[in-house]
């Protein structure tokens, strides 16, 4: 057995995981196969193919009746399949989302999934985390946690040794360790029932603006299906025979596959973006992200790499600089500070007894040590903001020389000590003697400066702020390539009043020794302004401006769990380059959406009309349920799988961002869809016009109608690809799946057409090589005008 001061080891943990199952609460369960295909089989389409089946049934077709039951089981295994895969893409960022846990693991830090904290391990508290487990606290020092999860009681708890602490509770002051007791459904909020850190499932934007189109579409679909009962029923007779027009009619009109586009889109692109080390926790982000104007980030580890050293600093200071330091430090400063020290002073940190931690807070921008140096004697350090600590040391005349420091990027701390007897509620109180300045350097890096030109290119402003001093802000913001003529500090924001800073925000872009609280204000100045505000952070005072942000974003490595819960998007990797990207792919996820839904209105337009002008004009009908079963399989896949799989248009960051207030189903993105479809239906209806015109038999003559509609929807899936470039330019842009659906309908068409058993089901005849090209023609020349549009538009 592994010592309990030194955790578990990895083989202890691993077993006790196996044996007690994943630190998880008990939440939403995994949809069963029959619960989707039992959501699947409501959904209008197939109530509409179930009915057709049945009114075949009353006629005594029970061939049509088998093909169509058939064709509801390939339909539902398709959707079915479908819902998995975005489900699989929800799971694996469910699994993301969970709270991490600082533990000791074979004597060492390290930081895992909330899921895999075990019986025994030895938890790390710190101000801002999430308690992962119930445990049992082995040390705490000031410690005080929020319990009204679970208790409803809003004053947080204080808590000492040899206390408990539970699973969900906030730890909002000081710090501790603790031995874990119960996990998962164990655990007291696993008795009661609780879920937490759970994704988002709300509906958003898009998903609202669909519903309310499906809706419309549905109600117009019922009128028009109504309208062709009565119609066939007035010009031909037959109730069962009008009712079935109807529900063909109805069938080609609804366009259903709009929600599956946006599951399938939104959680893929969350899986996507998830493979760039940013997790999503709300699904409205992706859609925000096409349109931040500005981004607001902290300098250290986002822009910088967070990699310290201290340079041009004496001895002395780095050791004074270390008693400040924690115990068992994780920030990267504070172990840069302690690597750097003395061995005396390393032994002393392990020998004298630590009586009192002094936290950091508003009115005090320092940390402060208070330990016992034997005989009563107290020794304390503190390290903090230069002018805090000169001011107590009553310094304030040696500000003057960090200047120098920070103009060369420079991090500057100042380091001070005191004697005493007794401890004071309040370390100001002490009478402190400057020790000296302590610098720590912290490169840019590499990737940003090309990243901010990116951002640039791309009409994202990116802003700067951080607690650092004025001068160190502006030098890395140079360095990255910001417009830095100026710096406003925190100080200088809270004396402005709102006009002034709506005033400042427009010209200013890095904010120096800016308090969490003052971050609130900056990002509700930029929403005043107009902009669509990202922002970074990462402790817990900085979850109002995380919330307040239209994209919250929070740190994954340094960030607390009150800021993560806060945000709406977490960095893994804390990478000021994976903001940037996720921008391009919340960009790409919105424009292969609007070209999906493009594409599906159109296609609607030629088969709705074709179920219904051959009614009008006299002949023969021309589409039963069977054929738009059809076109649904090439349909369905094509919307949801090779529009989601294309890459981002050449020159995406090169565009300023959309307005967030313009609406997908634009009434131009309308008009250029309805045209679409207008002149693809308008040439399909020549084909057939031509066929019945020469004389073909029914049969032959609905298999030229029918092959235009299929080579239609593919020239539509090819013109649709991009607004902009022509269909041969995206030809070079790999995407698998479009030669896959192109291959399999082709096929499927040529079977349905020469293979008898087939031809029978579909009511085909085989066509001549002539009649097929005509068929092929005509679907092709319906949406040509389309690419002569973007010639145009690129020639102007």
């Amino acid at each position: 057995m592994s010592k309990v001061s030194d955790g578990l080891s990895s083989a202890e943990a691993a077993a006790r995981l196996a044996a007690d199952g994943p630190n998880a609460l008990p939440g939403a369960q995994r949809r069963s196969l029959p619960a989707l295909a039992f959501e699947v089989v409501r959904e209008p389409m197939l109530l509409l193919l179930l009915a057709a089946a049945g009114i075949y049934l009353l006629v005594g077709d029970l061939h049509e009746a088998l093909v169509l039951a058939a064709s509801i089981g390939v339909v539902i295994a398709i959707t079915v399949g479908q819902e998995l895969k975005a489900e699989r893409a929800l799971e694996a960022l469910r699994d993301l989302s969970s709270p991490r846990a600082l533990v000791l693991r074979d004597g060492e830090r390290r930081r895992i999934a909330g899921a895999e904290v075990v019986r025994g391990d030895l938890l790390v508290l710190a101000e801002g985390d999430r308690v992962s487990a119930d445990a049992r606290l082995e040390a705490a020092q000031d410690l005080e946690l929020d319990e009204s999860l679970l208790s409803g009681e809003s004053l947080p708890v204080g808590k000492r040794a040899g206390d408990a602490v539970f699973s969900g509770t906030l730890v909002v002051k000081g710090q501790g360790r603790a031995l874990v007791t119960a996990t998962g459904a164990r655990s007291e909020l696993g008795r009661i029932g609780v879920s937490l850190a759970t994704l988002d499932s709300g509906k958003t934007s898009l998903e609202r603006e669909t519903a309310r189109i499906v809706k419309l579409v549905a109600a117009f679909a019922l009128a028009l299906s109504a309208a062709m009962m009565a119609a066939h029923y007035a010009l031909r007779g037959g109730a069962l025979e009008s009712v079935l027009a109807g529900l063909t009619l109805a069938m080609a009109v609804i366009p259903e596959e709009f929600p599956v586009v946006l599951t399938v889109f939104l959680a893929l692109g969350a899986w996507r973006i998830s493979r760039h080390g940013v997790l999503t926790r709300r699904m409205p982000a992706i859609e925000m992200l096409g349109a931040a104007t500005v981004l607001c980030v902290d300098k250290t580890g986002t822009l910088t790499e967070n990699r310290m050293s201290v340079v041009e600093t004496p001895q002395a200071v780095i050791d004074t600089a270390a008693l400040a330091s924690e115990l068992e430090p994780f920030d990267a400063m504070d172990k840069a500070i302690v690597a750097a020290c003395g061995k005396d002073i390393l032994e002393k940190r392990r020998r004298w007894p630590l009586v009192r931690d002094y936290g950091m807070r508003g009115d005090l921008l320092a940390m402060c040590h208070a330990w016992s140096a034997g005989e009563g004697a107290l020794h304390l350090a503190m390290k903090g903001a230069p002018e805090t600590v000169l001011r107590l040391c009553g310094r304030p005349e040696l500000i003057g020389t960090v200047q120098g420091m920070t103009d060369k990027g420079l991090r500057v701390l100042g380091v001070a000590e005191a004697r005493a007897e007794q401890l004071l509620d309040d370390p100001r109180a002490y009478r402190w003697q400057w020790v000296g300045f302590l610098a720590l350097a912290d490169p840019l890096r590499a990737s940003v400066p090309e990243a901010v030109a990116l951002c640039r290119r791309a009409g994202i402003r990116v802003v700067m702020i951080t607690g650092d001093f004025p001068g160190t802000a502006l030098n890395i913001a140079r360095q990255a390539g910001l417009d830095a003529a100026e710096a406003l500090t925190g100080a200088q924001v809270a004396a402005m009043d709102d006009a002034a800073l709506a005033a400042a925000v427009r010209r200013t872009n890095v904010f120096a020794r800016v308090r969490p609280e003052q971050k609130l204000r900056l990002v509700q100045a930029y929403r005043a302004a107009g902009e669509v505000v990202a922002m970074t952070g990462d402790g817990v005072n900085d979850a109002p401006a995380l919330k307040a942000a239209h994209i919250g974003i929070a740190m994954g490595r340094r960030g607390t769990d009150v800021a993560r819960e806060s945000a709406a998007l977490v960095l893994l990797e804390d990478d000021f380059g994976s903001i940037v990207e996720t921008a391009r792919l919340g960009r790409r996820i919105y424009e292969n959406i609007r070209n999906a839904m493009r594409y599906i209105i159109s296609v609607h337009v030629p088969t709705a009309g074709m179920a219904f002008l051959p009614l009008a004009f006299g002949w023969p009908l021309f589409l039963y349920p069977v054929h738009v079963v059809f076109l649904e399989f090439v349909i369905d896949p094509a919307c949801s799988v090779v529009f989601e799989a294309e890459r981002s248009e050449r020159g995406m960051m090169e565009r300023p961002p959309r307005d967030p207030r313009a609406r997908l189903f634009s009434a131009r993105m309308l008009a250029t869809s309805l045209l679409l479809g207008a002149t693809l239906l308008a040439a399909v209806f020549a084909a057939y016009a031509w066929a019945v015109s020469s004389g073909l038999d029914h049969e032959r003559t609905r298999a030229v109608g029918f092959a235009a509609i299929v080579f239609g929807n593919l020239g539509l899936i090819f013109v649709n690809r991009s607004h902009e470039r022509l269909a041969v330019e995206t030809l070079r842009e790999p995407n698998p799946a479009l030669w896959w659906i192109v291959a399999g309908a082709l096929a499927a068409l040529a079977a349905a057409i020469y293979v008898p058993a087939a031809a029978a089901i579909f009511r085909f005849a085989p066509l001549g090589a002539a009649e097929l090209a005509v068929a092929a023609a005509a679907g092709l020349a319906g949406v040509a005008w389309y690419e002569l549009r973007k010639l145009a538009a690129r020639r102007r």
